[in-house]
């Protein structure tokens, strides 16, 4: 039997949800029947990493920023690169390649165009005209797309509610997870070892890339009231990203360098998130999150906003808590009852471990993914 080519696009090799999706997809697809290789952005933190596992095609110009000269170029190089490699399936992930992508593969004549949407590239905290333009560009996506793929049935509402694609185009599938490897951790926790922390300490963690969407300038805020109440709490950020030296700016003037660590892009995830007492996410918009994915799965209680998928997999006061955007106070009023009251963040954390069952693991993902394109063909 002859394989189905697969061409899987993302922006940038980061650690965020897009990009887990797209490399388990080139990595853990059945070799038996698909033949997949990547295309992406240059510069990110797994480029290295990647080059030897799977055939992948760097972009210097796919970039996250809009830049029209850049972008077009990045179109043409995509297109290049299908015409020569002649997939089935185009699919894409991640606002900007979501874009580029797709109009590249349709100059390629490619049928088979499919789109995670991991969150729109529009939100409500846009100027009208950009969230117009957004809106416009993801309408034209959907229109040569075959199937679009919601990561939330948030993602489905907000879509048909702005027009964008047909229903019937619509495919949700859930991203999935290593659960084992959160559920199960092996391995002695060693996050407050390396980072000195004590044994009394209540360690309060995030995690996301440093830019708008994932609202950080609040996770430092709450740390700059509670810390002001009790030095024993202790704050990390994993990540990095543009917005770093407002962040550095804003825990120096809170005074809380000794009480918030922001520790950088890193792989033992497991480890930092075995090692906390609770996840927070202070996102304004998401597709469905990841990371509260894998902080549930150890057991963690989050808190975090109610925004997008975090609403679907989150029951609040059971599994965790749900909060509006920019409340600071109840965020740290919810911290403040999970860390006075470890019956219940024990009580809570289990019941939010058992809420991930396997259709959050990466294989049932990976199945679901494998039928699609088999069906689309």
């Amino acid at each position: 039997m002859k394989k189905i080519k697969l061409c899987i696009i993302v922006t940038k090799l980061e650690l965020g949800g897009a990009q887990k999706v797209a490399l388990a997809l080139c990595e853990k697809i059945d070799l038996n029947r698909f033949d997949p290789f990547l295309i992406c952005g240059c510069g990110g933190i797994l480029d290295k990493e990647i080059s030897g596992k799977i055939r992948v095609y760097f972009i210097d110009d796919l970039i996250r920023e809009i830049n029209p000269l850049k972008d077009i170029k990045a179109v043409f190089k995509i297109y290049k690169i299908l015409k020569k490699e002649r997939p089935d399936v185009v699919h894409t992930h991640s606002s900007k390649a979501g874009i580029v992508g797709r109009f590249a593969a349709k100059l390629a004549g490619i049928n088979g165009i499919v789109h995670t949407i991991h969150g729109f590239s529009f939100n409500d905290t846009q100027k009208k005209a950009k969230k117009k333009m957004f809106v416009f560009l993801e309408r034209i996506g959907a229109k040569i797309s075959k199937y679009l793929i919601p990561v939330s049935v948030e993602n489905i509402n907000k879509g048909l509610e702005n027009k964008i694609g047909k229903k019937e185009q619509y495919r949700y599938i859930r991203l999935g997870i290593d659960i084992d490897n959160f559920k199960n951790y092996k391995l002695k926790p060693s996050l407050r070892e390396e980072l000195k922390f004590s044994g009394e300490d209540f360690v309060v963690t995030t995690i996301g890339p440093f830019k708008p969407q994932k609202n950080l300038p609040d996770f430092v805020r709450i740390a700059g009231k509670m810390v002001k109440d009790n030095k024993n709490f202790k704050f990390v950020i994993v990540g990095d990203g543009e917005g770093r030296k407002e962040l550095e700016t804003l825990i120096k003037n809170y005074g809380i360098s000794d009480s918030i660590c922001l520790i950088g892009w890193r792989k033992d995830i497991s480890n930092i998130l075995n090692s906390s007492d609770v996840f927070v996410m202070t996102s304004l918009w998401e597709g469905l999150p990841i990371s509260t994915i894998e902080a549930m799965s150890c057991g963690l209680v989050p808190v975090v906003n109610a925004v997008d998928g975090q609403i679907e997999i989150i029951k609040d006061n059971c599994t965790g808590f749900l909060i509006r955007p920019y409340d600071i106070e109840t965020s740290i009023e919810k911290i403040l009852f999970l860390a006075k009251n470890p019956d219940i963040r024990k009580q809570m954390g289990e019941t939010a471990r058992n809420s991930i069952d396997n259709s959050f693991s990466i294989e049932y993902m990976i199945k679901q993914h494998e039928k699609l394109y088999s069906d689309m063909l």
